[in-house]
């Protein structure tokens, strides 16, 4: 998980407030020692965690929770809505608008600003639009080549010139190409610092480009330095925005985001691993719903959209309210889940779940049962997966063979399908209404602990 620690010391903040008898001074006095802590740990600047804490007492103490809602909750409200001001507030969206619409990506060397361009080519593609990469950095040998690679990689078009002095020149012959393309991410060279030839350098490729969106890659390791630097890079090149990566690596992240955030560029994406694929906006309100563990539900279905289409949706749902399920839809369940990304992961977006004390191993174990179960589905026949009931001990022991697992792992695969066809059945019922309260019932008595503080 991106910020592991951060966030497990703040979900048990707050689980020492769910846990308390009542709300006092004594209660918001530890939660705010607590809070500040936690921080620090995560390399945030010490002034603005004075200054959070300070705004987080003053309401806790002060503002009257609204109706219908304890002092507990309200609490946990206020913790929320100030680590979230804290992180930019409502975040700083980019809006593809205009053909072609160009990003340029700038920074130091080291911090992956030619990997970040194959990933946001990436991110944009699956979201429909036709994407090209151009490189203009001619200074490292091998940006060429990689560059290359990273667009092959996300199935993006690749413009580049070898051998090529000017990045300006390069991009001005490509010009006319590059204006069929919906967006297109222009990769510039760095330096070790921020000095007056990468300055001069980064200049005349911005007149030549005319980028709507200059982009600063920085990597989380740098943890309350980058304010410093993003406010170079924002004064000199008046960059609008940065791009933070590496932050499921190091225990600085905290303290990256935090400090961009209270300079003139905010955070708008973040690099959460080394795939291709892990790469996502940056919106405080689901970055800071998942520090806390109440999930992040946007995130979540903005993963759903990329893993199966709404046709797809439509046709599971239309079978699910007819009680049609068969293997086939588990199966197709979970590949949408597999190409969500890691069990982990998916679970941290979902409201409650990471509050679930699952260690790592369990949940390898269940990614390695899904794995499983999909290879066991592939050596059924499609008269098996489309009606299991028709499922013998003879049956049972070919598929075993065949996808070689002992039937002990067919027959787990066969309980859990008849587990979901009965929630279904339930769900469906003689009256939908009363049938969906009654699984739902019966989910939250299963999972209680999970979904609440």
């Amino acid at each position: 998980m991106v910020l592991e620690k951060l966030g497990e010391s703040l979900k048990n903040t707050l689980r020492k407030i769910t846990g308390a008898s009542f709300v006092d001074e004594k209660l918001v006095n530890e939660l705010v020692k607590d809070i500040q802590r936690a921080l620090l740990q995560g390399d945030a600047n010490v002034k603005l965690v004075f200054e959070i804490t300070r705004k987080i007492k003053e309401r806790a103490l002060k503002d009257e929770p609204p109706k219908g809602i304890t002092r507990k909750e309200f609490l946990i409200k206020i913790v929320y809505d100030e680590l979230v001001d804290f992180l930019g507030g409502p975040g700083a969206k980019i809006r593809i608008e205009g053909k072609p619409f160009k990003i340029m990506l700038v920074g130091l060397f080291g911090n992956g600003k030619t990997t970040t361009a194959g990933k946001i080519g990436n991110f944009y593609k699956k979201r429909g639009l036709k994407v090209a990469a151009i490189q203009t950095d001619t200074w490292r040998p091998a940006a060429y080549e990689q560059l290359e690679t990273n667009a092959k990689r996300a199935n993006i078009d690749f413009f580049g010139k070898k051998g090529a002095k000017d990045p300006a020149e390069i991009y001005k012959e490509f010009e006319p190409q590059l204006n069929a393309y919906d967006l297109v991410i222009i990769d510039t060279a760095g330096r070790d610092a921020l000095n007056d030839e990468l300055i001069e350098e980064l200049n005349s490729i911005n007149q030549a480009v005319k980028p709507n969106e200059t982009l600063l890659v920085m990597s989380a390791d740098v943890g309350q330095a980058a304010e410093a630097q993003a406010k170079k890079f924002h004064d000199s090149c008046n960059v609008t925005g940065v791009i933070t990566t590496k932050m499921e690596g190091t225990a600085k992240g905290g303290g990256a985001l935090i400090a961009c955030a209270v300079t003139g560029a905010p955070v708008k994406f973040i690099g959460t691993g080394e795939k291709t694929d892990d790469f996502e906006e940056f919106k405080p309100e689901g970055f800071v719903g998942r520090l806390l563990g109440m999930g992040d539900l946007e995130a979540l279905l903005d993963k759903a959209k990329e893993a199966i289409t709404e046709e797809e949706a439509q046709d599971l749902g239309r079978k699910l309210l007819k009680g049609e399920f068969n293997l086939l839809d588990l199966y197709e369940q979970m590949s949408a889940l597999k190409k969500m990304g890691p069990l982990g992961k998916v679970m941290e977006m979902i409201p409650g779940m990471s509050q679930i004390q699952m260690p790592k191993e369990a949940l390898k174990v269940q990614e390695q049962k899904l794995e499983i179960w999909r290879h066991i589905m592939d050596s059924m026949t499609q008269d098996e997966l489309e009606d299991p009931e028709i499922m013998s001990s003879s049956r049972i022991d070919r598929i075993a063979s065949g996808s070689g697992v002992e039937a002990a792992e067919v027959r787990g695969l066969l309980k859990q399908y008849k587990q979901s066809k009965k929630l279904v059945k339930m769900m469906k019922g003689a009256d939908s209404e009363k049938g969906m309260q009654k699984a739902m019932q019966r989910l939250q008595k299963g999972g209680r602990a999970g979904f609440k503080f």
